[in-house]
C-alpha cells in the first residue's frame, strides 16, 4: 500500500501516517521500482493501533515504548496497565482542579452581575477581579 492507501485503510490522513513514519512507529519498504514507500498489513495493524493508544491518553513516547516491548516478543501490558493507572490519577487531579475552578468561576460571575462596572482611577484596574473574593466567599478550595 502506498501512504494514501493505508491513510484510506485507517480512517486518517496522508499525513498522519506520514509523521508515524517519520517517528518510525511504521517501517515501510521501498519499492525498488519507483522509490516510493510501500506499506503493508503490518503497518496498517500498528497504525490502528497507535490511534487507539492515542485516544486513551498515551504519548508518542509510551507508544513507542508499548511497540518496541511487543516487537522483542515481551508483553507490554504490565507497562500499559502502570502508566494508565498513573494517568489516570492526574487526569482525575485535573478534573477536580477545574470543577474547582469552575465553581470560582460561576461564584464571580453570579456577583459580578450586581457589581457596577468600574472605571480605572489609578487605584484599581478592574475592580470585578480585584473585589471579586470580597463579595464571594472562599468554599476552602
Amino acid at each position: 500500500m502506498k501512504v494514501k492507501e493505508l491513510a484510506v485503510e485507517a480512517g486518517v490522513n496522508p499525513d498522519t501516517v506520514r509523521f508515524y513514519t517519520r517517528e518510525g512507529l511504521l517501517r515501510p519498504t521501498r519499492n525498488p521500482d519507483n522509490n516510493y514507500q510501500q506499506y503493508d498489513a503490518e503497518d496498517l495493524r500498528r497504525l490502528r493501533f497507535a490511534r487507539k493508544a492515542r485516544q486513551l491518553g498515551f504519548s508518542l513516547p509510551e507508544i513507542r515504548q508499548i511497540l518496541e516491548q511487543a516487537d522483542d516478543h515481551h508483553s507490554p501490558c504490565p507497562m500499559v496497565r502502570d502508566v494508565f493507572e498513573e494517568r489516570l490519577a492526574q487526569v482525575e487531579a485535573e478534573i477536580a482542579q477545574l470543577q474547582q475552578l469552575r465553581n470560582r468561576m460561576t461564584s464571580a460571575l453570579a456577583a459580578w452581575q450586581d457589581m457596577p462596572d468600574g472605571t480605572p482611577d489609578g487605584h484599581t484596574i478592574c475592580r470585578l477581579i480585584e473585589h471579586w473574593d470580597e463579595v464571594v466567599p472562599e468554599t476552602g478550595e
